[in-house]
């Protein structure tokens, strides 16, 4: 018989849970941001056709061709040390793998599905030779797990471009299909946070979001989750689910209250295109400055080719960002943004009583900032050492340079300030 001493104390027992999970997660927060920088590796049996992962399914690839690739998927270069090398050369933080996106092919030996990586040509464990090489390199792992998956046929959606190909499905069946293979991802290869997508379609509702959610808290309760389980996903309230925000292929609005990761391919699309375009090394820089400087995180992503190994342009991209890195980095990593909000022509962060201003575009040697209300500049200096001029007067700070600047992408500038700027009000320029 059940007794009402007994329901409380089951009661109690999970709101004590639940404020446990809350608590690791404030605390582990700040962690993750400070990293500011990581990587995004988008990959699949769809590299072998060179289209976009997922989505080429159904449209530039048929349905049958698509769900077929994996007998082909034999990537025989891929060296997962190699891959984690390029991210730190970077000068990146952390590692996310998309361990299974929307098409449902699986990265691991999962048992819950035959349609993974042991039943093709390949039958090595990606997802657990990323997660051994991070631990070697000291590299912080994460995993991408989608929400959908338009292969599984207990979900109802099986083609997002045609109505009449869907089915009844099973949603019951289909989360518990996804407990298991997320409790295999987490107790295997002990990820640092989870990455999910896949929300917006219609089957699935924020109840099974917040499911999903208390599922891996209960799991391990220190994992990081992004806000892409639940229907909201502009901000973070009592209705959304996950951690942190994740605006895609744009760079987050300053927010000081919300943590937030904006996620932006090295080209343009996530999966390995031949010849795809690659952003710049100026691109690159600023896209991390500008991040930072929006107080958010940058997941850079790369698409590896079909033979296993990143494409070497996008390995000397990285390289030449970690090159910017080795002077600059101090302006990035553990860092705050603000005080100004980030524009076109400068941005800025801020840690102790430093806030560094990096400059994109200035009209001739000089460039002109909000004042700072009540603040002394005590000195102000590249990051060679060498003297900036500073002119206050009224409303505006005025910036003198050297007529040599030494980058090219990005010149920073540190402002050393009388009191601490962590604690200054947001301006808007």
């Amino acid at each position: 018989m059940v007794t009402k001493r007994y329901l409380i104390t089951c009661l109690l027992f999970i709101l004590s849970a639940q404020s446990f999970a809350q608590q690791t997660q404030k605390n582990l927060m700040p962690e993750f941001m400070d990293q500011r920088f990581g990587m995004f590796v988008h990959f699949g049996p769809v590299t072998v056709r060179g289209t976009e992962i997922g989505w080429s399914r159904n449209k530039e690839v048929a349905q049958a061709d698509y769900d077929s690739l994996y007998k082909e998927f034999n990537p025989v270069l891929f060296n997962a040390d190699a891959w984690v090398k390029a991210a730190k050369d970077a000068g990146i933080k952390y590692l996310v793998i998309t361990a299974k996106h929307h098409d449902g092919f699986c990265l691991w030996p999962t048992k819950f599905s035959d349609y993974n990586v042991m039943n093709s040509p390949f039958k090595r464990d990606i997802v657990g030779e990323l997660a051994k090489a991070c631990k070697k390199q000291r590299m912080i792992f994460g995993i991408y797990c989608t929400v959908l998956d338009w292969h599984d046929k207990n979900y109802p959606i099986q083609n997002p471009y045609d109505s009449t190909k869907n089915v009844k499905g099973d949603i019951t069946a289909f989360k518990a299909t996804m407990k298991g293979e997320l409790k295999e991802l987490i107790t295997k290869y002990d990820p640092y946070l989870l990455w999910f997508d896949g929300y917006w379609e219609k089957p699935w509702t924020n109840a099974d979001g917040r499911e999903i959610y208390d599922y891996t808290k209960s799991i391990n309760p220190q994992i990081l989750v992004n806000n892409r389980l639940g229907k909201v996903s502009e901000a973070l309230n009592n209705e959304s689910v996950g951690d942190y925000l994740t605006p895609e292929q744009r760079i987050g609005q300053l927010n000081m209250n919300e943590p937030w990761e904006s996620c932006i391919t090295i080209c343009q699309q996530w999966a390995w295109k031949p010849n795809d375009q690659m952003k710049s090394l100026k691109e690159c820089i600023q896209t991390l400055a500008k991040t930072a400087a929006g107080n958010g995180n940058l997941l850079f992503n790369v698409g590896p080719m079909m033979d296993g190994r990143i494409e070497a342009r996008q390995v000397f991209r990285l390289k030449e960002i970690g090159d910017w890195m080795k002077t600059y980095s101090s302006s990035i990593y553990n860092t705050k943004g603000g005080p100004f909000v980030p524009n076109d022509n400068f941005a800025s962060t801020r840690k102790g009583n430093k806030i560094y201003i990096h400059i994109f575009k200035s009209a001739g040697n000089t460039i002109t900032i909000p004042a700072l209300p009540n603040v002394v500049i005590n000195k102000a200096t590249l990051f060679n050492s060498e003297k900036v001029e500073v002119k206050q007067s009224g409303k505006n700070i005025q910036l003198t340079l050297p007529d040599k600047l030494p980058d090219d992408n990005d010149n920073v500038v540190i402002l050393d300030i009388n009191q601490d700027a962590e604690k200054l009000p947001v301006i808007k320029a």
